[in-house]
């Protein structure tokens, strides 16, 4: 079993030694990557022993998934998005496309993507972590809602999971794709809301009752 560290090694609490290691982390995993990132350089970094890094995370791979958590509750918009299946179904995807772009356009987001696209050879995990922790709970979200619209009538019957690939693949191939390779950046505004009221009527061309 691993001793605790000891409160001496760093003036700062509990919560905020496990903030700054996750912050390090992520500052690392995005420069250097995560294979080239050691445990022994975010000890350093934080400063205090090696132990008490390990007490909190006992693997890479779990401070990986801290990282991640980390940038979903601060970035995860798309996440929060309620619907209802009564409201006009136009509107709701259009939130539910600006919650989408805003989110995955975000800087941090960017570079976890490319984090886990860069190292998928080695460390396949990672997206993997990446995946059931945010993309995959949205994608549910968005079939569920459409599964309601389905058995409502308000959308012809099919399979919801190929609905929601027909609205969210639309966005996907837009800009996001581009950003992601640096192709381009974030798209501005006007940008945004052409892109998404382009997938709601490739969407609603294609689902509607």
């Amino acid at each position: 079993m691993i001793p605790p560290g000891t409160d001496d090694e760093r003036p700062i609490g509990r919560d905020a030694r496990r903030d700054a290691f996750v912050a390090a982390a992520r500052e690392a995993f995005f420069s250097k990557g995560y294979g080239a990132t050691s445990m022994s350089s975010i000890s350093a970094t934080v400063g205090g022993s090696k132990t008490t890094l390990w007490t909190y995370f006992p693997s890479k791979q779990e401070l990986f998934a801290a990282v991640v958590d980390d940038l979903v509750e601060r970035y995860g918009r798309a996440l929060e998005v309620e619907f209802d299946p009564t409201a006009d179904i136009a509107e709701s995807l259009r939130t539910m496309g600006r919650a989408l772009l805003a989110t995955v356009h975000a800087r941090p987001i960017v570079d976890l993507h490319r984090l886990c696209i860069g190292e998928a050879g080695r460390f396949p995990e990672l997206a993997r972590l990446f995946h059931e922790r945010a993309p995959a709970r949205g994608k549910a979200r968005l079939r569920a809602y459409i599964a309601e619209l389905m058995a409502r009538g308000r959308l012809r019957a099919g399979d919801p999971a190929d609905a929601s690939l027909t609205f969210v693949g639309r966005l996907w191939a837009g800009s996001i794709q581009s950003h992601l390779v640096g192709l381009i950046g974030p798209p501005d505004a006007a940008e945004i809301e052409r892109e998404i009221d382009a997938a709601v009527d490739v969407f609603l061309r294609a689902w509607a009752a």
